[in-house]
């Protein structure tokens, strides 16, 4: 699904998935895209930040209240931190920056689908120290008296860290393992640093 005001934006981009082979539904305000959001199933969403009507971020919220393992990548202004720090806060996946390179775009897409794809590891508990238990199925964790709640991304952070933690994990590492992309790939991105932080903030009681 994508989720674009822009016209020549929103058909560039149907053309360019339909070229490599997938089925696209399109939204081309806020409204529209959230009814279509809650009530189609999608193998990923593409979201625009500035829509009419209501905002990319209020639909990447709406979305996650529903649904914590709809993949949803957000199309953020280049130059705006801020834009991405928040679409990440809410639950986002990851971003991507315009003006964005078409060829890296369609890399990060299959990405994160061949990721949401990956059967996952059949550990229903895993302990992290003596205060955090994750629920790897329900998506969530037991942290002292408190539940919290996670997006699958986030849960596959966990458990990576959670299965490498006697050595140091990179960016780059995780941005192979966890998101699916290449190692060989040139990408400038803060999506680890802002995923981590955001976790550390749900499990540790002083994050700073």
């Amino acid at each position: 699904l994508i989720v674009e005001d822009e016209e020549a934006i929103r058909s560039g981009l149907m053309d360019l998935f339909v070229y490599h082979g997938y089925e696209v539904d399109y939204a081309d305000d806020g409204r529209a895209g959230l009814d279509k959001a809650l009530s189609g199933a999608f193998d990923l969403i593409l979201l625009d930040v500035m829509l009419p009507g209501i905002n990319g971020f209020e639909i990447c919220e709406r979305i996650r209240e529903k649904e914590r393992e709809q993949p949803i990548i957000m199309l953020t202004a280049k130059s705006s931190d801020e834009e991405i720090i928040q679409g990440l806060s809410l639950g986002a996946d990851d971003y991507v920056a315009k003006p964005f390179s078409v060829a890296q775009l369609v890399l990060r897409v299959q990405a994160v689908l061949r990721r949401s794809r990956v059967v996952q590891s059949q550990q229903q508990t895993i302990a992290l120290g003596e205060d955090v238990e994750l629920d790897v199925l329900n998506l969530s964790a037991r942290v002292g008296s408190r539940t919290v709640t996670f997006t699958r991304r986030e849960m596959e952070i966990l458990q990576y860290l959670h299965a490498n933690a006697e050595r140091p994990v990179s960016r780059a590492e995780l941005l192979n393992k966890v998101w699916g992309y290449a190692r060989d790939l040139d990408l400038e991105t803060r999506t680890v640093d802002i995923h981590i932080a955001k976790l550390r903030r749900k499990i540790e009681q002083n994050p700073a």
